[in-house]
C-alpha cells in the first residue's frame, strides 16, 4: 500500500526541481520581480504622459540608446513592461498579475497562502472583466484604465449591442463570475431577497414564525429524550482543531465548519472537509490510501479513507465504545502497472533528431542593400502622362494615388461619374506607349475598391531578398502547416501561402523568367520552418541540374523508392514508379485514417501525439510529403498517360493525407497542362509567358504575358489574382543551408516509400524454378527466419540490385515461400519455420536432379 501511494505521488505531482537551491533562487526572483513590477506599475500611473512618446518607439532602440531617459521609477525596463501591461493590455486590472507572480514566488519558497490554480484562474477572469468594465466606463479618457484590450472590446460591444446592452452584459457576467467564484453567493442573494420580502410583509413573517415554533414544541413533546439531549448539549465544552485549509469545530450536539476561503481548492496533501459528530470530545484523523481494482473495466481506483474515532472515556454510555466512521472518496486513477508501462506526456516526433537546429538567417544574403527607391520625379511624371493620355480620350478622373512596390507602382484612378470602365481598359496600349514602358497592366476595377488600377514598372526595380521574407514577422509567426514564403506584393507586404490549404501548386513560365528561383524559394521556406520529422520531399528533376543541390540532405528530408540509387529522381520510368508508389502510400494512409476515425492528417497526428492511437496496431506519425516536379512537359512527352493518371489521382485524393504536389513547366500549353490536371490545381503561379493563350492556359485569364520578367509573377487562388515580386535566393545561399543541414545528425536512411514495380500485380507469376537464382536458398532462409517478405530486405542483406532482388522474390512466390504482392505491405510468409523450408528446398533440389 505504501509503495502504491508513493508511486502515485511521483506520477501525479512532479516537483519543479529536486534541487532546493534552484527553487529558492526561482522563488526569490519571482518575489523581487513582483515588487519591481509593483513600483513600475505605480510609477506609470504618474509618469505615463511624460514617457508616452518615448515608449512608442521600438524597444530595441529605447533600451540601447543611452541618450533617451524616462521618468518611470523602475527605469526603461520597468517602463516598457508597465506600458505593455497597462496601456497595451489590460489597464489597471494588470495589477492582478502581480498576485500570480507573488503566489508562485512564495510557493517556491515554501509558503502556501493561496492555491496556485485557483489564483491563476480567477485573476485571469477578473482581469478580463475589469479591463472591459473600465474600458466601458472611461471610454473617452486620455488615459485608458482598461487598457487597449478593454477599450477595443468595449467599443465592439457598444457597436454590436449598444451601451445599454453592454452594461447589461457586464452585470450578467459579473453575477455569473461571482456565483461560480463563491459557493455562498447565491445563498446570500436569496437571503437578501427574502429579507426584503419579510420587511415588506411583516405580518406574514410573524405567522410563519408561530407555525414553526408550534411544530417544534409538538416534536419535543413527542420525543422527550431529544429534549434532554438538547438541554445537555449547551453545557458541553466546544473542541476545535485547525488545519492549513479550514477550522473544524466540534460542538456537543451540532457541528460547524468554518472556512474563511469559500473557494478553497484542496491541494494534494490537504485534507478534505470532514463532518463532525455528536458528543465527541477528541477527534483523531487518520488518512489511509488503498487500491481496489475493478476487473470488468480494468481500471484502478485510489481511495482516501478518513476515520474519525472517539478515544476518550466520556462516551462509555454508547453501545460501542470504539465508535468510528469512515468516509471514502474514490478518485479515478489508471492501473498502476499500466501507468508505469506507458510513457508520460505527449509523443514528440522530433525526438529522434532532438538536437536538430533550423538554418540560421545569416545563411541568406541581403540583396536589398543596393536597392534604390522610386523618386518623386518619376512618380509625378508617370502620373502626369496617365492623366494626359486619359484626357486625350475625354476621360475625366476625380482622384489618383500611387502605391509603390518593389518592381511595380500601382496608380489607383477614381474616374468621374458616367465614365465607362471598359473605355479605360481599352487604352492599355496607348498608356504603355505614352509611358514608354513594358508590362503595363490595367485592373478594371480593383477588387473591393471603386477605382481602376494601372500597374507601371519602376525604372529601377528592387530585388526582394529571401532573407527579408524569412525574417518577416508574417512568416516567423505563421501557424500554417506548410508555409511558402513567395515574395512581396505591390504594397510591399510579405506574401505567405499555406500549401496544405492550396493544396497543390502549378508553376509555369518561360525560360529565364524566374521559375527555378521560385522553386528554390519554396523549398527554402520549407527548410526554414519544418523539422525533418515533419516533412519529406520527393524531388523530380528531368534536367538533372536544377535540384541536385538538395542531394546532400537525403537522409534528413528526402523520400525515395527502396531500390533507387539516387534520391533526386531523373529517370522517367522511376518517376512513374515513384508516383504510383505515392498512390500506394496514399491508400495506406487512408486506411490508417479510417481506423483512427480521422478526416485528415492534422487530426490523425494530433491523436497520435496525444497517445490516443496504438503503434502496435500499425499507427505511426505521418510526415507531410511535398512532391516537386520540374520540367513537367518533358515527362508528359516521354511518359504521357503513365505520368498524368497517377498525378491526377494524387491531386484529387492526396490532400487530406498530407501529400501535396508542386508541378513546374516552361511550356504551359493545353496538351501539357490538361483540363484533368488544371481542375485539381486551384493555386497557380504564372511567371512571364510569351502569349496571351499561355496566360489563359495557366490562370484562365490574360496578364502573365504582360509581366516584366526577373521574378515578376501572378498567383491565382480561385478567383483572386495577386501580383508579386518573387523572393530571390542564390545558389551559394542554398549551398550554405544544405551544408548546415548535412552536418547535423540524420536518420539512418532516406524516407522509403512503399515498394512498387510496374510488373508487380496480384496475378500469378510464371517463373521457371529450374533457373532459380544462386542466392535463392539463402534468400528463402532469410525471409522465413524474419517472417517478412520484403524485396528491399533481400537487397540490403545481400548487397544486390533491386532488379535481381525482385526476381528472387518472384521465384520465392512461385515456390510457395511467400504470398503475392500486397502493395505497401510486406508479402505474407507462407512457411512457419525453417524446418518446413528445408523440406521444401530438399524436394525442389531432388526434383531438379
Amino acid at each position: 500500500m505504501a509503495k502504491t501511494a508513493n508511486n502515485k505521488k511521483k506520477i501525479l505531482k512532479a516537483p519543479v526541481s529536486k534541487d532546493e537551491r534552484i527553487k529558492l533562487l526561482l522563488g526569490l526572483f519571482a518575489v523581487f520581480f513582483t515588487i519591481y513590477l509593483l513600483f513600475g506599475f505605480i510609477s506609470y500611473l504618474f509618469t505615463w504622459k511624460a514617457d508616452q512618446s518615448k515608449l512608442d518607439i521600438s524597444a530595441f532602440k529605447l533600451i540601447f540608446d543611452s541618450t533617451i531617459e524616462i521618468e518611470n521609477w523602475a527605469g526603461k525596463l520597468g517602463g516598457i513592461l508597465s506600458h505593455v501591461f497597462i496601456h497595451n493590455w489590460f489597464g489597471l486590472a494588470s495589477f492582478g498579475f502581480l498576485l500570480i507572480f507573488a503566489t508562485l514566488g512564495f510557493r517556491l519558497l515554501g509558503f502556501r497562502f493561496l492555491p496556485i490554480r485557483k489564483t491563476f484562474k480567477y485573476v485571469i477572469i477578473y482581469t478580463i472583466w475589469v479591463s472591459i468594465a473600465f474600458g466601458y466606463l472611461f471610454h473617452n479618457s486620455d488615459f485608458l484604465p482598461g487598457g487597449a484590450h478593454g477599450y477595443f472590446l468595449s467599443s465592439w460591444f457598444n457597436a454590436f449591442v449598444g451601451k445599454i446592452g453592454t452594461a447589461f452584459l457586464l452585470l450578467i457576467s459579473l453575477f455569473a463570475i461571482l456565483a461560480f467564484s463563491f459557493n455562498s453567493f447565491i445563498d446570500i442573494v436569496k437571503k437578501a431577497i427574502k429579507l426584503d420580502f419579510t420587511l415588506a410583509f411583516p405580518e406574514r413573517k410573524n405567522t410563519e414564525t408561530q407555525d414553526i415554533a408550534a411544530e417544534n414544541n409538538q416534536h419535543i413533546e413527542n420525543n422527550p429524550t431529544e429534549k434532554t439531549n438538547t438541554d445537555n448539549s449547551d453545557n458541553n465544552n466546544n473542541d476545535e482543531f485547525s488545519d492549513d485549509s479550514f477550522t473544524f469545530k466540534v460542538y456537543g450536539n451540532e457541528s460547524e465548519t468554518e472556512n474563511t476561503d469559500h473557494n478553497y481548492e484542496p491541494e494534494q496533501d490537504d485534507y478534505d472537509n470532514l463532518n463532525a459528530f455528536d458528543n465527541l470530545e477528541t477527534v483523531e484523523v487518520k488518512v489511509v490510501e488503498h487500491q481496489t481494482k475493478n476487473n470488468n473495466s480494468e481500471q484502478a481506483y485510489t481511495a482516501k479513507q478518513y476515520s474519525v474515532s472517539d478515544n476518550s472515556n466520556a462516551n462509555e454510555q454508547h453501545n460501542n465504545s470504539d465508535f468510528g466512521f469512515e468516509v471514502e472518496i474514490k478518485e479515478n486513477e489508471e492501473d498502476e502497472e499500466f501507468f508505469e508501462s506507458m510513457p508520460v506526456g505527449d509523443y514528440d516526433p522530433t525526438l529522434d533528431l532532438s538536437n536538430y537546429k533550423m538554418p540560421d538567417i545569416n545563411f541568406l544574403a541581403d540583396h536589398d542593400a543596393g536597392n534604390t527607391s522610386v523618386s518623386n520625379d518619376e512618380l509625378k511624371a508617370n502620373k502626369d502622362k496617365i492623366v494626359e493620355t486619359l484626357a486625350h480620350y475625354k476621360i475625366e478622373i476625380v482622384d489618383i494615388k500611387a502605391i509603390v512596390g518593389p518592381t511595380i507602382t500601382l496608380y489607383e484612378i477614381v474616374p468621374a461619374p458616367g465614365i465607362r470602365i471598359s473605355k479605360i481598359k481599352g487604352l492599355e496600349s496607348d498608356i504603355a506607349l505614352s509611358l514608354a514602358a513594358l508590362g503595363i497592366r490595367i485592373i478594371a476595377p480593383i477588387p473591393g475598391k471603386n477605382a481602376v488600377g494601372i500597374e507601371v514598372p519602376n525604372l529601377k526595380p528592387k530585388v526582394v531578398s529571401m532573407r527579408s521574407i524569412i525574417a518577416s514577422a508574417k512568416f516567423q509567426n505563421s501557424k500554417y502547416e506548410l508555409p511558402l514564403a513567395l515574395g512581396k506584393t505591390i504594397s510591399n507586404e510579405t506574401f505567405v501561402l499555406d500549401l496544405a490549404k492550396a493544396p497543390h501548386l502549378l508553376v509555369a513560365g518561360a525560360t529565364g523568367q524566374g521559375k527555378s528561383v521560385g522553386l528554390n524559394a519554396i523549398l527554402t521556406s520549407l527548410l526554414y520552418k519544418k523539422h525533418p520529422a515533419q516533412l519529406k520531399m520527393v524531388l523530380v528533376d528531368p534536367k538533372k541540374v536544377e535540384l541536385t543541390l538538395y542531394q546532400k540532405i537525403e537522409k534528413h528530408y528526402l523520400a525515395m523508392l527502396p531500390d533507387a540509387e539516387e534520391s533526386i529522381i531523373t529517370d522517367t520510368q522511376k518517376v512513374v514508379n515513384t508516383l504510383n508508389s505515392l498512390c500506394v502510400e496514399m491508400d495506406s494512409r487512408y486506411d490508417l485514417l479510417k481506423a483512427a476515425h480521422c478526416r485528415n492528417i492534422k487530426e490523425y497526428n494530433a491523436k497520435f501525439i496525444s497517445r490516443n492511437l496504438n503503434p502496435t496496431k500499425g499507427h505511426k506519425f505521418l510526415p507531410y510529403i511535398v512532391v516537386v516536379i520540374d520540367e513537367f512537359a518533358d515527362l508528359i512527352m516521354t511518359a504521357g498517360k503513365e505520368v498524368e493518371l497517377p498525378i491526377a489521382r494524387l491531386a484529387q485524393l492526396a490532400r487530406a493525407i498530407g501529400i501535396h504536389l508542386i508541378i513546374a513547366t516552361q511550356r504551359p500549353t493545353t496538351n501539357i497542362i490538361t483540363g484533368l490536371i488544371k481542375a485539381n490545381f486551384p493555386a497557380r503561379i504564372a511567371f512571364r509567358v510569351t502569349s496571351m493563350m499561355d496566360s489563359r492556359t495557366i490562370l484562365d485569364s490574360p496578364g502573365a504575358n504582360q509581366l516584366i520578367g526577373r521574378g515578376d509573377m501572378l498567383i491565382s487562388q480561385g478567383s483572386d489574382v495577386v501580383r508579386l515580386q518573387c523572393a530571390f535566393v542564390d545558389t551559394p545561399e542554398i549551398e550554405e543551408i544544405v551544408k548546415h543541414i548535412e552536418q547535423q545528425q540524420s536518420y539512418p536512411s532516406a524516407y522509403y516509400l512503399p515498394e512498387y514495380s510496374g510488373d508487380e500485380s496480384g496475378d500469378p507469376i510464371d517463373v521457371d524454378l529450374s533457373k532459380k537464382d544462386a542466392m535463392f536458398d539463402d534468400a528463402a532462409r532469410l525471409v522465413v527466419m524474419n517472417q517478412q517478405g520484403s524485396t528491399s530486405m533481400i537487397q540490403r542483406k545481400f548487397s544486390i540490385g533491386y532488379n535481381r532482388a525482385g526476381r528472387i522474390m518472384d521465384q520465392l512466390e512461385a515456390a510457395g515461400v511467400v504470398g503475392p504482392f500486397e502493395g505497401s505491405k510486406a508479402r505474407q510468409v507462407l512457411l512457419p519455420d525453417e524446418y518446413s523450408l528445408e523440406q521444401l528446398l530438399n524436394n525442389m533440389n531432388n526434383g531438379n536432379s
